[in-house]
């Protein structure tokens, strides 16, 4: 029986590029989700010519599964990156550019004294150093009920934008639409019921679990019906600890200066994943 003798080409494989500490430090993953070593620094490897096409075909992107594939691709201590919480998907994505293209990438602001648009080099270690994942700690009080929140995971994140940009696509279908004005408000109507439940269940998604006396309620239909039948005051709580959560993730602010009026200016570094692995991004 002929033995498989061993690639000689092995070694020119591609290697680890860099090594990452997950922001959430490997909490809120599920089981069998994600293999972290010891060291709790997981390889990102950069991305092979499989990686590059996957992530040029516009559907499997909308969708989220060419991204899936690259994260999986690159970061092998990932079985399921549709698991990903939230809180660690921008330093992975960050980790896999800076991997496969290097540290430097261009980004444009527009100067808020001129309007001039400007180009500034970035070094993406800067930003990468700075995420930094919220508290999750403390619980959202309500009357007698304790709400403990969770960063959503990128499955509930890609269903939520696909949801919203569908709404986009058919309230704008209405507009150029030949549809009676009374076919144009039905169908806002419904749009807007959908917008709606979409708010209920991004609540829902973001709570591990409500306790209530000496009780945790972790059932998801339970949640769910929970913030659809509760009183705006529980949503509206939720969604302003959520915005601070958000606020304490945020990367700093930069200090820019316009190479047109010379003022200096604050801009916000806001990632375009559409269009941020093209080299030339």
């Amino acid at each position: 029986m002929e033995t498989a003798q061993p690639n000689p080409l092995t070694r020119y494989f591609r290697q680890p590029a860099i090594y990452l500490k997950l922001p959430s430090a490997g909490q809120w993953w599920p089981p069998n989700s994600i293999d972290i070593p010891e060291n709790q620094e997981l390889a990102i490897y950069p991305m092979t010519a499989k990686d590059e096409i996957m992530l040029k075909t516009p559907d499997a992107l909308m969708s989220g599964q060419s991204m899936v594939n690259v994260i999986q691709s690159c970061v092998p201590g990932i079985k399921n990156a549709w698991n990903m919480p939230s809180v660690d998907l921008d330093a992975v994505l960050i980790s896999i550019r800076l991997a496969t293209y290097g540290s430097n990438m261009d980004f444009e602001t527009t100067c808020s004294h001129c309007g001039h648009k400007n180009l500034h080099g970035l070094d993406l270690s800067r930003p990468l150093g700075q995420i930094k994942c919220p508290d999750f700690g403390p619980c959202v009080h309500y009357k007698d009920l304790k709400i403990k929140l969770k960063p959503q995971n990128y499955k509930m994140i890609t269903d939520a934008n696909l949801i919203a940009f569908e709404e986009q696509r058919i309230n704008q279908t209405l507009i150029d639409s030949s549809l009676s004005e009374l076919e144009k408000g039905e169908r806002l109507t419904a749009s807007l019921e959908k917008l709606v439940n979409l708010g209920i269940k991004a609540c829902s998604n973001s709570t591990e679990y409500i306790e209530v006396g000496d009780q945790k309620v972790t059932d998801r239909q339970h949640i769910d019906d929970f913030y659809a039948n509760a009183e705006k005051g529980v949503v509206k709580l939720l969604q302003e600890r959520v915005e601070d959560l958000a606020r304490q993730a945020k990367i700093p602010e930069y200090d820019l200066q316009c190479e047109e009026c010379t003022k200096e200016y604050k801009a916000e570094l806001n990632f375009d994943y559409s269009s941020f692995f093209d080299q030339g991004f």
